[in-house]
Formats: C-alpha cells, structure tokens, sequence
C-alpha cells in the first residue's frame, strides 16, 4: 500500500489580512457602483450632446481666438467676395448701413454751463467748427462725414473690424479743416493675422498685457493685398499704441481679438442660393430659347423629302405643319423654367438670412405685404437689433472721435471758453439715429401727440426719434411765429380729440389694408 503525500496544514491568515480583503471587496464593488453610475449619467445626456453617425462631434474647449485662429482671413474674404458679387448679400449689408447710419448720425451739441443749463454760445462755436470738420474730416480729404460714416460702418460689418487712427496735430499731415485733427482709415488687412508672439502676449498682431488690455497694434505699412507692392516683409510692420486707435469690430466670444464678419452664419446659405438662382437663371433661358424637333416612328416606312436627307421647316405665328411624312410627330422641349416653387423658396431662405443677420425680412427681400399691424410689429422687433449696433457704433467709434474733436479744439485755441463753462461737461452731446420710417403716418403723429399729452414723452425727445434737432426747431418755430405775427397770419392750431381705437376697429383697419394691398 502507497500512501500518498501529507497535504500541507492551511495557513492561517492573521486578522489583519482578512480586513485587507475585505477592504478590497469593498473597493472594487464601489468601482463598480461608480461605473454603473456613470453609465447611467451618460445615457442621460442631451440628446444634441450625443455623437452618431449623423452627428458629427465639435471641437470642444477652443477660445474665442483659436476658433479665429481656424477661420482666419477665410471668412472676411468670402464676405468681400459674396458683397461685391451678390444682390442679396449686397442688400442685407445695405439695409444694415441705412438703419445704423442711415444719411449720417446727427450730432447736437449739448456743452453745460456751470449751472447745469446748456452753454448756448459754446455750443454755437462747437457747431460752427463742427461743419467745418465733416466736410473733411479724413486724411486723405476725399470722403465726407456721412460717407465716412457709411464706409467704416459697412467694412465693421462685413469684414468684422477696422482700424480708424486717430491723427492729431500732426506736422507731417496738412488737415483740411480749422481744428487739426483727422482720420485714418485702416482696412483688417493691415494688420497681421499670423502674427503671434506668446512671450510678448501679441496675439493675431494685437498685443496685450495680462488683463487682456489692448496696448498696441503692429500694422503693416502697406496693404498686403496691392499689387503695386507686392512683397511684404516683417521689416514693413510698425506697431501703433493702442490710445491713438480705434478698433471696431464685431464679437461673439469674451476676449476675442479679432472680429468676424456679421454674414458669417449665413455665407455657405446665401451661397448655395446664389448657385441655386444662376443654375435656375440658366434653365430658364435654355427654355426660352424655343426648339422643336421631329420624332420618328420606326414602325413606320418613309422616304426623306430630300436627296441629301435634311429638311428645314420655317416657324411662325399660327403656323400649321403640313409637310410631316408618316410616322412623324413635332415635339417641343420643356419649358417649365423657372421652377414654379422658387420665390417660395427663395423667401423661406431669406427669412432665415434675416435671422441670421438681426435685419427684417420685408426689408431684404423688398416684399411688403401684411397689416399694418403686422409691419409694424416686425419693424419694432427689428429695431432692437438695429439700435444695439448703433449704440455700440456710437460708443465704440463716434462718440470717442466727438471727444477728441472737441479736446483738440480747445488745445489748438479754435475753442473759447468763458467762467461759466462747465469743462467737465463742455463735450457732451447726443447722437440721434436715424429715424424710424413711417408706416401710417397719420396714426404715427396721432401716437406721438398722445405720449406728449400724457407725459410719456418730450417733444424733444419725439424730435430726436425723428432725426431732428429740438433746439433748432425751436428755433424756426419761434422765427415762423415772429413772420406770421409781422405780415398779419394767424394761424390757429389744429385741435384733436384722439380716442383709442376699439380692438374691432382695429382689426377691421387691418383687413382693409390687406385688402387694398
């Protein structure tokens, strides 16, 4: 008999070590609780959040810069191209420029005495040197205020920024104008997007210290783009401080440097409906261009008319074909160009355009149609748009050019000031849109007049929404007034009694004008 081998006693394990187990259970049982929870956390995402084969992922975690960085020159030049090519593009643009700037943006000068009352003289001298500036208040003396105005406005826009250099004094400048002060208008091309310096904090050719604080720009000193000057190297860059340049640009992010073009969410649809419209423009001249031709049978035996075999038939008005053989029918190519459904097309995809850029869509697509009502609400939710670009247009570009007017006046002695002139408050101004347009002009005046009678509003301030002076209507009432009473007019005024309108007379004013239209 074999006995086999003694099996060796089990250790025993300490009590130590059974904890330690049990710590390890425990662990990786709370791994998996964590797990399970995350798994359940991600199947509760958004929908939108989730990546598939019809979504594709996006970048994630890029600064309002590095998406810039991407996008580069690629967009502002695009824009350029779109507004020197198409319609569409071209009046969005122009209806952009009419509602911020309009024929140019008023300036009434509003120079305080100590007093807090308007100084009327200074004011007088600040307008009289005010006309004498607009009419050339840029260095290269071609371009009025207005126009001015209109040009830097429509470049912000379109390309997403320019430069405006502020030239003061200069001796080596001849300014047009009694107060020597003028401006320069620099395009986004002057100023470098690839250059970058992390060590100087010089990001897209702006430099900037810690607080992200503009302290100057590096600009090229020729446009990179002539072709009179083709060749441009780092040693053609000068770099301009920040308190003698203006940027304006168009946002979307924090701390974005560089602007983008308003037109950058609708370039690829006003593209494709550009292509789309010149394929349709094409079909439909290929349609109009009439053209028949005969089609044979082959069940059916037939001779030419001719020993060479070609035939030629004249067309005209009426004409009936009688010298059609056996077997032989005319056909005509199809002439359903353009297609019946494209102005509905075209205006769902104008529709999104004005969403997309803040303007109306009656104003893009010049289809005005709908009540009065109707209009006039999409004129006042339009206008919110349109009044938060001008103001930043007016505070960013128009008001900083008023004030340094005024200081280089003063400075260059074009400015006399007396005691009772309140220096702190000797720049003040207001800067008056451009009107809002009329609609119904009977009902507009009859809502103006209401809001004065019950205090809602000044006269003044109805004066100014309408783009006109208060104190210079003043004025020419009070002259009026003086002429009627020397040649013996009197003229009694026009006395209303404005009722509210009841809601049924309102609907029925509407459907009238539905109607009518």
């Amino acid at each position: 008999m074999v006995l086999g081998k003694k099996k060796p006693a089990k250790k025993r394990r300490s009590s130590l070590e059974v904890a330690q187990d049990k710590s390890r259970l425990l662990e990786e049982k709370l791994k998996q609780k964590h797990l399970a929870a995350r798994l359940e956390a991600a199947e509760r995402l958004y929908d939108a959040a989730k990546v598939s084969n019809y979504r594709k992922p996006v970048d994630k975690g890029r600064s309002g810069d590095a998406v810039m960085n991407h996008a580069g020159e690629k967009l502002r030049d695009y824009a350029r191209y779109l507004d020197e090519n198409h319609d569409l593009a071209i009046g969005v643009l122009d209806a952009l420029v009419n509602r911020i700037v309009g024929t140019g943006i008023t300036v009434q000068h509003m120079a305080k005495a100590s007093d807090g009352t308007l100084h009327e003289g200074l004011n007088e001298q600040l307008a009289d040197l005010w006309r004498d500036w607009v009419r050339k208040p840029e260095v290269t003396g071609e371009l009025p205020w207005a126009e001015l105005l209109r040009i830097v406005c429509r470049a912000w826009l379109r390309d997403g920024e320019i430069l405006i250099q502020h030239v003061l004094d200069n001796k080596a400048l001849d300014h047009l104008t009694r107060v020597p002060y003028s401006l320069e208008l620099i395009e986004a091309d002057f100023l470098p997007f690839d250059l970058n310096d992390k060590n100087n904090g010089v990001i897209h050719g702006v430099k900037k210290n810690t607080w992200g604080r503009v302290q100057s720009y590096y600009l090229y000193k020729e446009h990179p783009g002539n072709v009179f000057f083709p060749y441009i190297s780092a040693n053609d860059i000068k770099e301009v401080q920040a308190e003698n340049i203006t940027h304006l640009k168009f946002v979307r992010r924090v701390r974005q440097t560089r602007g983008v073009s308003i037109l950058h969410g609708v370039i690829t649809r006003l593209d494709d409906l550009r292509d789309y419209e010149e394929s349709e423009r094409i079909a439909a001249r290929v349609a109009a261009a009439f053209t028949g031709f005969i089609k044979k049978s082959t069940d059916v035996a037939g001779a030419n008319a001719t020993s060479d075999g070609t035939r030629t038939f004249e067309m005209a008005p009426g004409m009936i074909f009688d010298d059609l053989l056996p077997g032989e029918e005319i056909g005509t190519i199809g002439t359903d160009r353009p297609n019946s459904n494209l102005g509905n097309f075209r205006n769902d995809m104008l529709r999104a355009v004005a969403g997309g850029t803040g303007t109306s869509f009656s104003t893009i697509s010049k289809k005005y149609e709908g009540s009065y009502s109707s209009q006039r609400q999409e004129l006042v939710e339009s206008k919110v748009g349109y009044d938060r670009l001008f103001s930043y247009f007016v505070e960013t570009f128009v008001r900083p050019v008023y004030e340094k007017f005024v200081e280089t006046a003063y400075l260059t002695g074009q400015l006399k000031l007396d005691p009772s002139v309140d220096r702190m408050k000797m720049n003040h101004a207001e800067f008056v849109a451009p009107a809002m347009p009329w609609i119904d002009p009977k009902k507009e005046i009859e809502a103006d007049q209401l809001a004065v009678e019950s205090r809602f509003k000044s006269r003044a301030q109805i004066i100014r929404e309408r783009g006109g002076d208060p104190e210079a209507v003043r004025k020419q009432l009070l002259l009026e007034n003086e002429q009627d009473k020397a040649d013996g007019v009197t003229q009694e005024p026009v006395q209303q009694e404005l009722d509210m309108p009841e809601p049924d007379d309102m609907q029925d004013d509407d459907e009238d004008m539905v109607n009518e239209a």
